[in-house]
């Protein structure tokens, strides 16, 4: 038998260092290297809690009913209103303001979240200068938390504060609401950490102008479903992260015969229709209120693997599962690889920054950038990298959302419902495409790329829904 099997041509299958494969080869020989690493990176008490989950009735059953949850959610713009008339947390004059992100003290935020936070105060008139701010801060004059903890998402710093205008968008399918506050547009802007005099004017004006007119406007349209929005976009080359120009006219195209004949001025309207129009990521804010208010419909399901929120707090990324309840998954937050303006590297940016992986967390963003091609522009790579980031994501997720459909796979639909079982089975992570900071304050944006979540963070979350279950296969 040996000698007859060395007389045939062998090919082999190498599953370890490549260096092997290619002496096979060398040597005349065919081989196929397979790529191939144990679960959760090697992590042993990782690998068996995902052995207690992996086909396990419980955590099926509960993924089947908080993805269908999640496929039903119906996202409607309602109103446009106050952070303090409709987020309880800043009621009674509380001096709160929420940040992007899990949990972070304000020795240890960013440069960015910190410069963010400064011009916060300054516009509530908590202090008078970006200097009394940090005093006031330090000594605990103002209190800092998640905006995932008050129903809401914030891109990049993500701040919100009590005077700040916020999109009400309600799930009509649950009735849950989420809640996002304005794009400022490009340049100097808090989102950034940029605090200066023109930030704060700015900010004003969109609560004195832009928020009231849209407030309006929305009154007489009765509210603006934001999924057929969204996957209209999609299918016009957008991915409703990083590339919002088809969703910011579409939505333009929807409120404009509003803003006619609204009980405001020409000039508001004028000036409302011209700073959305000025500014191509409008829609963004939008686009993530109605992911939190989707994502957040499937919360809350015992024993779901399914993710419900990625967010980055420039030092830390974290996650949460549907059937872990509140709780944060977190790891230290990777750099973002992309293309940087001129003058600037890697060595200049703040780490993962922002709430906006919430779109990610839905399905879009990174997870549709198939449909996408110009993003590639802006983030780096190649048309067909996107359509591989949107292929790749398929091995880890739950199934398809029908509503999202992306032309350049034959409208197939896009990938939806991350398990956290199947990131830290198969080893790949969710792909998220994100602006990125200069890790000093007010810099500004400094170009923008693509990253990944840190596979710690599932392997966490893994580990305390296979707690949470006991082991026990078929328990109710």
């Amino acid at each position: 038998m040996a000698p007859t099997l060395f007389k045939e041509t062998l090919t082999v299958v190498n599953v370890g260092l490549r260096g092997f494969a290619d002496d096979i080869v060398a040597a005349g020989g065919r081989c196929v290297a397979l790529e191939w690493q144990p679960p959760a990176q090697g992590d042993r008490e990782g690998g068996w809690a995902l052995a207690e989950t992996l086909a396990h009735p419980d955590v099926d059953a509960a993924n089947a009913t908080a993805l269908a949850r999640f496929i039903a959610a119906n996202p409607v713009l309602i109103d446009v209103s106050a952070a303090r008339d409709v987020l309880p947390g800043m009621a009674g004059g509380r001096r709160l303001i929420v940040h992007a992100g899990p949990p972070i003290a304000w020795a240890e935020m960013c440069g960015p979240m910190q410069g963010a936070v400064l011009g916060a105060v300054v516009l509530e008139g908590w202090a008078d200068s970006v200097d009394a701010a940090e005093r006031l801060v330090e000594r605990g004059g103002v209190d800092l938390e998640p905006c995932h903890h008050h129903g809401a998402v914030g891109p990049m710093a993500g701040i919100i504060s009590p005077s700040m205008p916020l999109f009400v968008v309600e799930n009509k399918a649950a009735g849950n609401r989420a809640y996002c506050n304005f794009n400022e547009g490009l340049g100097k802007v808090l989102r950034f950490g940029a605090n200066g005099p023109e930030v704060v004017a700015r900010l004003r004006t969109i609560a004195a102008t832009v928020a009231p007119t849209l407030r309006a406007a929305l009154a007489r349209t009765g509210g603006v479903e934001l999924k057929p929005l969204m996957a209209q976009a999609i299918n016009m080359g957008d991915e409703v992260h990083n590339r919002n120009v088809a969703a910011t006219a579409l939505l333009i195209k929807r409120i404009a015969p509003a803003l006619i004949d609204v009980d405001r001025t020409r000039d508001d309207a004028r000036a409302t229709l011209a700073f959305i129009a000025g500014n191509d990521h409008f829609f963004l804010n939008l686009s993530m209120a109605a992911c939190k208010a989707m994502c957040d419909s499937a919360a809350g399901v015992a024993h779901s693997s399914m993710v419900t929120a990625m967010a980055r707090n420039g030092v830390n990324f974290g996650v949460r599962l549907s059937g872990t309840g509140e709780r944060w998954f977190e790891a230290p937050a990777n750099p973002v690889d992309g293309l940087y303006f001129p003058g600037y590297s890697i060595a200049d940016a703040a780490a993962d920054l922002g709430d906006s992986a919430i779109t990610e967390t839905a399905g879009v963003g990174g997870f549709a950038m198939a449909a996408a091609p110009a993003i590639v522009k802006f983030v780096g790579g190649t048309p067909s990298d996107a359509v591989h980031h949107s292929l790749r994501m398929r091995a880890i997720t739950l199934g398809v959302n029908p509503s999202f459909t992306l032309p350049a796979l034959d409208f197939a639909a896009a990938a939806v419902g991350i398990d956290a079982r199947k990131v830290v089975d198969n080893g790949v992570l969710p792909v998220i495409n994100s602006g990125i900071a200069h890790r000093q304050a007010g810099v500004g944006q400094i170009g923008a790329g693509v990253t990944s979540a840190p596979m710690a963070c599932f392997t966490a979350a893994v580990k305390a829904l296979a707690h949470g279950i006991g082991g026990k296969r078929g328990a109710s």
